[in-house]
């Protein structure tokens, strides 16, 4: 009885330290695979979707108007997450720039330098992008030929 017993604590121990290395493995897949498609932030409370918005051409000129765009603190940012079929060979990150009002006075924002990024296919319509560089605070898009998807980082 005591050698059962005995056998029972110590497959009871190999099993909890198998565990305690596998879990980390397993939690370092950053998130889960959204349910929807569309372009998410991944904040430390897991992901959150942007609404995408029309890019504008007038006369060459692209540019979009803001339509309640998502705000994040820029401490709560990790990367973005592209789910659904993408061109991700056009997808560009760029900061938005004032460019003037239209004609009925609402705001236009054009396309600034692109920001340096990584792209990372998770998936046949899951990807992974983290910018190279340091984002900051301001207006900022992902761009993918005539959808953008704005948010702002305080």
């Amino acid at each position: 009885m005591k050698h059962v017993l005995r056998l029972t604590s110590k497959t009871f121990w190999v099993i909890s330290v198998c565990l305690l290395i596998i879990m980390p493995l397993h939690a370092k897949d950053d998130f889960t695979k959204p349910k929807e498609l569309g372009v998410y932030v991944k904040t430390d409370k897991g992901l959150k979707r942007l609404v995408p918005n029309i890019v504008f051409n007038e006369k060459g000129v692209l540019f979009v108007e803001p339509n309640n765009p998502s705000h994040f603190l820029l401490k709560d940012i990790q990367f973005f997450v592209i789910h659904g079929k993408y061109d991700t060979k056009v997808l560009t990150l760029n900061p938005l720039l004032f460019f003037q009002p239209s004609p009925l006075g609402k705001q236009r924002y054009i396309f600034g330098k692109d920001i340096a990024f990584d792209l990372k296919k998770k998936s046949d319509d899951l990807y992974v992008v983290k910018p190279k560089e340091l984002l900051g605070r301001g207006y900022i898009a992902l761009w993918i030929n005539d959808s953008a998807w704005d948010f702002i980082i305080e």
